[in-house]
């Protein structure tokens, strides 16, 4: 799946969107406003260039615009994934555990944890 790349400042407005769809600009606003400090322009233009690249779609409710998004903030995330593993580890999913684990001082809960999470996986794919 190829998805349309947006910032790291797109993403936290689509978080809004996914969350709250429909949502007019004025909740968007008042939304992001809570722990940004971006003028209405500032989210306008953001808005008008997620339109742009086929991420969100709007339509006019009286005097108001709405907005959705195009697809869920899960294909996102699956396609976000899929191409970080394929630039930086080859496609190699266990490349990226691999590195992720050599980086990172693991606790004996952390390790049940994740121990636990690679079982259930496990079992799922027998099924």
């Amino acid at each position: 799946m190829s998805l349309p790349q947006i910032s790291d400042a797109e993403f936290e407005v689509m978080d809004v969107i996914w969350k709250y769809a429909p949502i007019s600009t004025n909740e968007i606003a008042e939304r992001l406003s809570r722990t940004k400090d971006w003028s209405p322009k500032t989210i306008h233009t953001m808005l008008t260039r997620l339109e742009g690249k086929g991420v969100i779609t709007h339509w006019k409710d009286g005097r108001v615009f709405v907005y959705s998004p195009c697809f869920q903030k899960e294909e996102y995330m699956a396609a976000e994934r899929t191409t970080f593993v394929n630039r930086f580890f080859g496609g190699a999913l266990n490349q990226l555990m691999v590195s992720f684990l050599d980086q990172k001082d693991f606790t004996e809960d952390d390790l049940d944890e994740l121990q636990k999470i690679l079982d259930k996986k496990r079992n799922d794919q027998r099924r």
